[in-house]
C-alpha cells in the first residue's frame, strides 16, 4: 500500500481553477519530484497536502487513513487540522526561520510546544533534553555542528535552508515536502542544499520535491510528475520522463528549459 494517495484533488481561487483533478500515489521511502513551469499549480498542491489550503474536491490518504475528503465534513474539522499537518513536513522557498530565535530554538520550538500541549506533568525536563539532543544530531546531519547558538541573520542562505530542513525533520513527519528549496539561493549555495536532500533520499526519506533543478530530479527521484495548467500531464520513472517523454507538452517544457539553461 502506498504511504500517500491523492485522488481527484481540485482547487479554485475565484474563477481560476489552479488544480484540476490531481491524482497520484507515493511509496514509502521513495522520492517524488514534481516539475513544471511557474503557475502550473505545484506550490498549491504542496499547500493542499500540508493543509495550508483547503481543496475544493478530492481526497488525501496517508498510510490508509483518510486525512481529507471533500465529501466528508468530519475530515475537515479545524481542531484536527494541526494533527494532520504533523504527517507532513514542509520546507519553504524562503526558509521562514524565526529571526528572534537561535538555530537550536528554531529546530526545537515546535516539538517543545507540542510537549506542553500534551499536559504531561512529569519528566518534562528529560523530554526537553531529549528534544535538544535530537536537534543537535540533526544539525550534525546537516553539516551545521557548532551553529546551534547562531541566529538566522548570521548564516548564509544555504545554511538557513539546511536549518529549515532540520526543523521540518525534527517533527518526524511521515512525508517531507520541499517547495523549490534552492530557488532563493545562488549556484554555490544551491549545491549545499541539494547534497543534503540527496543524502535524505539515500536514507530512504519519503519526500515530495517541487523543483526546477532538472538534473537533480533526474538523478535523485524515484518518480517524476510533470504538471501543466493544474493537471498531471505525464508521470513515470525519471529515465522515461526525461529520456523519452510521451506527451508533446512535456517535450516542449524540457526543450524550453534546456535552451534557457
Amino acid at each position: 500500500m502506498p504511504i500517500l494517495e491523492v485522488s481527484g484533488l481540485s482547487k479554485r481561487f475565484g474563477t481560476v481553477e489552479v488544480l484540476k483533478g490531481i491524482s497520484f500515489s507515493l511509496e514509502k521511502g521513495h522520492s517524488l519530484a514534481i516539475i513544471g513551469s511557474s503557475g502550473s499549480g505545484k506550490t498549491t498542491l504542496l499547500r493542499c497536502l500540508n493543509f495550508l489550503e483547503k481543496p475544493d474536491s478530492g481526497r488525501i490518504t496517508v498510510q490508509g487513513e483518510t486525512l481529507f475528503d471533500a465529501g466528508d465534513a468530519r475530515t475537515q474539522a479545524e481542531q484536527e487540522i494541526r494533527k494532520k499537518r504533523l504527517n507532513f513536513g514542509l520546507v519553504f522557498q524562503a526558509f521562514n526561520l524565526f529571526p528572534q530565535y537561535t538555530v537550536l530554538k528554531n529546530i526545537t520550538l515546535a516539538r517543545e510546544l507540542l510537549e506542553k500541549e500534551s499536559k504531561k506533568t512529569t519528566g518534562r525536563a528529560a523530554v526537553v533534553k531529549e528534544i535538544e539532543a535530537e536537534a543537535l544530531a540533526l544539525l550534525a546531519q546537516m553539516g551545521l555542528t557548532g551553529k546551534e547558538k547562531a541566529y538566522p541573520h548570521e548564516l548564509s542562505g544555504g545554511q538557513q535552508q539546511r536549518v529549515a530542513i532540520a526543523r521540518a525533520l525534527a517533527l518526524q513527519p511521515k512525508i517531507l515536502c520541499f517547495d523549490e528549496p534552492t530557488s532563493a539561493l545562488d549556484p554555490e549555495l544551491t549545491g549545499e542544499v541539494l547534497r543534503v536532500v540527496r543524502g535524505l533520499a539515500q536514507r530512504k526519506t519519503t519526500m515530495v520535491i517541487v523543483t526546477h533543478e532538472m538534473a537533480f530530479a533526474r538523478d535523485v527521484a524515484d518518480h517524476v510528475i510533470f504538471m501543466d495548467e493544474g493537471q498531471v500531464v505525464e508521470e513515470g520513472p525519471p529515465h522515461q520522463v526525461f529520456g523519452s517523454p510521451k506527451e508533446e507538452r512535456t517535450r516542449q517544457f524540457l526543450a524550453r528549459y534546456s535552451s534557457e539553461n
